[in-house]
């Protein structure tokens, strides 16, 4: 088992330490596909984009540079001090159907040329396959990972995580691989899924597995779009790889944390790394393909980082779910995969930090934060007299104010994280969801005092809202001139 460290945490992210015989790498990490056949940029220039590990194809190495790369080593061959983590040729695997080596030689090749982190033969099971298929694909996975666990002494192992778009076998199999043990639990056969923005059903894998890989780092195979990296780090994913940078420059197409655009439709770059501030769009589509693409595919690793980093300081300065609340809002699939947590809200509760400097309401997404139902459950215990006033005005004296998304807050709470500490629109141009989560959260503190009279002025905004209280209730509406 490798050394993992915990650093810091937010949401279900955390940036981690990871040691690897060839040194330590930090996460949340990209790691750059490197194709040594086929170099776009060479692997010895990936650390001056921000990377501190790389994966490269075994399969590849096998197939067309064994004698060197075993008389060299891995590292010296592909010319990095780096960890470097090897795939099986489960891509080829999944591409073509077949693949001309065994599990246990291509595990024993990973592992004899230096890898330091080393993943098996696994068979990727595409999205939506039959039944049947996904769960034979699932039994040879495991055969073959438990098979690598007797050969792998050196390197850390990387256990992949199979199973469709059946949620219920990809729990089974992240059950099975923890039990075999890894160091690394990658998420693999997932690439359809981002390919066609299926984010809800990429989603709901995330979350199926990390509800049960608390601990360990999860790999999100193939996960190379930065559009997307803030809000899987959020469910948990610690590790990305993707060949993307350099796929999507070959067809002339420029990253954002947005989205993607195409080089022809550009008449600005909205970025300011050094290909982008060196260039116009104009100057980029004149050039050769071969210069063009190179160029592009650096400001795709430059984004990429970037994008690596600001997920880091969020995490740093708890404000995770304010950065995924506005980088969902690229895409309408985006939010609905995010949406989708409060399916998961009492896993998410045993993830997030418990204090943080402030709350920023972001849109109705807010309300599904641990906080929130913190809160609720924090003010139940709170004793109350026989009568209170609970105003939505905080001009009015009373002992529980009324706040959108968290219901009663009261007035020695005023000051504390997280209703103290919220930032929220005035109750006018808030959400109705956000008033009327807050009512829910008044009636169910209402039914746990039943012993206590609740005195509620609120409003007109709330009026319509305040309907069936329990009986300890008596509502009165504020006119604009009180």
């Amino acid at each position: 088992m490798q050394k993992f460290e915990i650093l810091d945490k937010d949401v279900m992210g955390r940036i981690c330490r990871i040691e690897t015989p060839s040194g330590t790498f930090e996460t949340p990490a990209l790691l750059p596909v490197v194709n040594p056949n086929i170099p776009l940029i060479d692997a010895s220039e990936m650390r001056k984009f921000g990377a501190e590990a790389i994966i490269t194809n075994a399969y590849i190495l096998y197939r067309t540079a064994k004698q060197e790369v075993e008389e060299k080593g891995l590292h010296r061959f592909l010319n990095v001090d780096i960890p470097v983590m090897t795939d099986s040729g489960s891509y080829q695997l999944m591409v073509y159907g077949d693949v001309e080596v065994t599990n246990r030689e291509i595990v024993e090749f990973q592992e004899r040329i230096g890898a330091d982190i080393v993943v098996p033969l696994d068979i990727p099971t595409p999205p939506d396959s039959e039944r049947d298929t996904a769960e034979e694909d699932l039994e040879k996975t495991l055969q073959r990972e438990k098979e690598a666990r007797d050969i792998i002494s050196r390197s850390l192992l990387a256990l992949p995580i199979q199973g469709s778009t059946f949620t219920d076998l990809r729990r089974r199999s992240a059950e099975a691989v923890k039990k075999i043990g890894g160091d690394v639990y990658p998420i693999g056969a997932v690439v359809p899924l981002l390919d066609s923005y299926r984010f809800l059903d990429l989603a709901r894998i995330i979350l199926e597995v990390r509800s049960v890989i608390r601990v360990e780092p999860i790999h999100l195979f193939g996960c190379g779009h930065p559009m997307v990296f803030s809000m899987a780090v959020a469910m948990g994913c610690d590790i990305f790889d993707s060949a993307a940078y350099a796929l999507y420059a070959k067809d002339d197409r420029y990253m954002t944390i947005y989205g993607t655009k195409k080089l022809v439709d550009l008449h600005y770059f909205p970025c300011s790394c050094p290909v982008c501030t060196r260039y116009t769009p104009e100057e980029m589509k004149e050039m050769n393909k071969k210069e063009r693409e190179r160029l592009i595919a650096e400001h795709n690793l430059y984004v990429s980082f970037q994008e690596i980093k600001t997920i880091k300081q969020a995490i740093k300065e708890g404000s995770l779910f304010e950065l995924v609340e506005k980088r969902i809002r690229s895409h309408p699939y985006l939010l609905a995969g995010w949406r989708l947590i409060k399916d998961y809200s009492k896993h998410l509760e045993l993830f997030d930090p418990k204090i943080k400097k402030k709350f920023l309401y972001c849109g109705v997404e807010s309300i599904y934060r641990p906080s929130v139902m913190r809160h609720v459950e924090a003010v139940k215990n709170i004793e109350f007299g026989g009568e209170v006033v609970v105003s939505s005005d905080f001009g009015i004296l009373a002992e529980i104010y009324l706040r959108p998304v968290f219901g009663p807050v009261p007035a020695e709470l005023m000051e504390s994280f997280p209703a103290g500490h919220a930032e929220i629109p005035p109750e006018d141009l808030i959400e109705d969801e956000a008033i009327i989560q807050a009512v829910e959260n008044l009636k169910k503190l209402m039914n746990e005092k039943k012993d206590v009279k609740f005195k509620i002025y609120v409003s007109k905004r709330w009026e319509k809202y305040m309907k069936e209280l329990p009986e300890n209730g008596e509502l009165h509406v504020l006119s604009r001139e009180t």
